[in-house]
C-alpha cells in the first residue's frame, strides 16, 4: 500500500448501528490497510460490502485471539498494515483486541486509535446521569448470585455505573436491581442509534413494569447506567460529611482564614484543597 504508515495496527471504530456513524478517517483506513482483523469476517463483510471495500479479512475472537499475535506481527514486520474492528463499536471495550494490543504494543509496533461510535459513550451523553465519575462494568455475569454479587458491590460508590446487557437477560437484572438498589435512578438505552432507539428512566421496579407492559421493550442490546449512591457532599459521604462540617466550622470560629482552613482539611481528611474551599465559603456565608 502506498498512503498508510507501513507496520502499523490501526484499532478502528465502526457503528453500532447507524452505517452513517463511521468517520469519514475510518472509512479511508478500511479501504488503504493491506488487511483487517474482524472479530466476526461475516458481520464484517455487510459493512465493507456497503462501503465498496474489498480489503482481505481474517477473523480475530476471544477463541483465536492469543494466537493470532504471531501472524499479525509477521505481517506488521513485513511493512503491512492492518486494520482491528469489532462487529460494533470501539474494539476492546468489551470486546476482543486486548491481547493483541497490549502483544504487538510491547513488540514495538505502532498502534493507531481511529475513534468513533462507543455505546456506552453515547449512553451516557443522553442519559441525563452525572457523567464527572462513573465505572463502566461490562456484561454482568450471567449467573443470577454472581450477578447479585456484582450489583451490591456498587451500593456504597458514589460514581454512576454503566453496564451492557443482553435482551434476554434484562429482565433478571432488573429484578437483581429491585431487590439491591430499589431506590436508585436507572437508564436503560436500547437500541443506539438505531430505528428504535429508547431511553427509558426510572427506579427498577418501575422500568420492569414498563418492559413486562410492552415486550418489544427487552428486544435490542442494552446499556444499563445505575446513578451512584445518595448522600454524597463534594465527593464525601454523609457521614463522613457531618464530621467534616463540624470540624469546618470549628476553624471559621477559631478566626481561620478560608484557604488557610481548606489547605488544614484536605491534610486532615484528605480529599481537593478546592472542595474543602467551596465548603468553607458556603458555611461562612450561612453564618453571615
Amino acid at each position: 500500500m502506498t498512503h498508510q504508515s507501513p507496520g502499523t495496527l490501526y484499532v478502528v471504530a465502526t457503528p453500532i448501528g447507524n452505517l452513517d456513524d463511521l468517520t469519514p478517517r475510518a472509512a479511508r483506513v478500511l479501504g488503504e490497510v493491506d488487511r483487517i482483523a474482524a472479530e466476526d469476517t461475516r458481520h464484517s463483510a455487510r459493512l465493507l460490502a456497503h462501503l465498496g471495500i474489498n480489503t482481505p479479512m481474517l477473523s480475530l475472537h476471544d477463541h483465536n485471539e492469543a494466537k493470532r499475535v504471531d501472524t499479525l506481527d509477521r505481517s506488521l514486520v513485513a511493512g503491512e498494515s492492518i486494520a482491528l474492528i469489532s462487529d460494533a463499536g470501539t474494539p476492546l471495550i468489551s470486546d476482543p483486541g486486548f491481547i493483541v494490543v497490549r502483544e504487538l504494543r510491547a513488540r514495538g509496533h505502532r498502534i493507531v486509535p481511529v475513534p468513533g461510535a462507543c455505546a456506552l459513550i453515547a449512553a451516557l451523553s443522553a442519559a441525563g446521569l452525572p457523567t464527572d465519575r462513573f465505572t463502566f462494568e461490562g456484561f454482568l455475569p450471567a449467573k443470577p448470585s454472581a450477578r447479585r454479587q456484582a450489583l451490591e458491590a456498587s451500593r456504597a460508590g458514589s460514581e454512576t455505573r454503566v453496564y451492557y446487557e443482553s435482551p434476554h437477560r434484562i429482565v433478571h437484572t432488573l429484578e437483581t436491581l429491585a431487590e439491591v438498589l430499589p431506590e436508585r435512578d436507572v437508564v436503560l438505552a436500547r437500541e443506539l442509534t438505531k430505528t428504535f432507539e429508547t431511553f427509558l428512566s426510572g427506579v427498577p421496579a418501575r422500568l420492569l413494569e414498563i418492559l413486562r407492559e410492552d415486550p418489544n421493550q427487552s428486544r435490542g442490546e442494552f446499556v444499563v447506567i445505575v446513578a451512584g449512591a445518595p448522600g454524597v457532599a463534594h465527593g464525601f459521604e454523609e457521614e463522613q460529611s457531618i464530621a467534616a462540617d463540624a470540624l469546618l466550622e470549628a476553624l471559621i470560629s477559631e478566626g481561620v482564614g478560608i484557604k488557610q482552613g481548606a489547605a488544614i482539611a484536605a491534610r486532615l481528611l484528605g480529599g481537593r484543597k478546592q472542595a474543602w474551599y467551596a465548603r468553607l465559603q458556603a458555611i461562612k456565608g450561612e453564618g453571615s
